[in-house]
């Protein structure tokens, strides 16, 4: 499932090739929306809240899709369209056509009303206004739940909105925090959120997810993906398990000498 900064940069994408120019051509390719015609209505904005996607357009309705696990945008010249069954949205103008593929969720809301489909977020590591009121938040819907796996919580979307698999298993290795720890005995979540917010925002302008620094292909992470594999640090082979979320069981990855699961756990 992508990520929050890959969300983000795919709003800001279609924020540059849509808004402030008249739809010219609006093809919702789900049956629900199947009669839905945007034509002539101007995008006001195309931002991320999370993993979620808002384009607002005149007449007071936003277009809301998400990724899902395998969803992408591509902006294109105009033209004409490919023949793809898995294109579920297009958005265009003169200029620009904007196609949703593989979107797993394809819905329009009134703007008044979007609170009804991401209301429930938490913060967003990557809002405009991110800073230390928004932090804090984190940090306290963090310890709402205090005896839940921190592995599980930090892809709570409604704990802290824009951390995928990737994120929380190179969070958990950055600081030292074996993945099936109870929140409660994370030593500073305040530092967790604050990396958290920190490495997406590096990378939120590009694709890709890199945590090492290192942008050579396969040296971008510590621990994601690297099954069996020494420890970047420690040369201990990486270990991977599946853990619990709300999505379902999703892999884990840590190093067991980085990462010491706490006594008698």
């Amino acid at each position: 499932m992508p990520e929050g900064d890959t969300v983000w940069l795919a709003a800001r994408r279609l924020h540059e090739a849509l808004a402030g120019r008249p739809l010219t051509l609006s093809d919702f390719r789900v049956p629900r929306y199947a009669t839905a015609d945007l034509r002539g209505r101007e995008v006001h904005e195309a931002r991320s809240r999370g993993k979620h996607l808002l384009v607002r357009v005149g007449g007071g309705l936003t277009v809301h899709t998400h990724l899902m696990m395998e969803g992408r945008w591509q902006i294109r010249r105009a033209g004409p369209l490919p023949r793809d069954h898995r294109i579920r949205l297009v958005l265009g103008n003169a200029e620009w056509q904007a196609l949703g593929y593989s979107l797993g969720l394809v819905e329009l809301l009134r703007t008044a009303g979007e609170d009804e489909a991401v209301g429930h977020l938490g913060p967003d590591l990557l809002a405009p206004d991110w800073g230390a009121e928004a932090a804090a938040a984190a940090v306290r819907r963090l310890g709402e739940r205090p005896d839940r796996e921190i592995g599980e919580a930090l892809l709570d979307q409604t704990v802290l909105a824009g951390i995928g698999n990737v994120y929380k298993a190179e969070i958990l290795f950055l600081s030292g925090v074996h993945p099936w720890t109870p929140v409660a005995a994370v030593p500073d979540p305040q530092a967790m959120v604050d990396l958290a917010h920190r490495l997406l925002d590096a990378n939120k302008e590009r694709h890709g997810h890199i945590t090492t620094g290192d942008r050579r292909r396969g040296r971008e992470h510590w621990v994601y993906g690297r099954t069996g594999r020494p420890c970047r640090r420690c040369g201990t082979p990486v270990r991977r398990a599946g853990q619990t979320s709300d999505v379902g069981v999703r892999s884990t990855y840590w190093c067991p000498r980085c990462q010491p699961a706490l006594a008698g756990g």
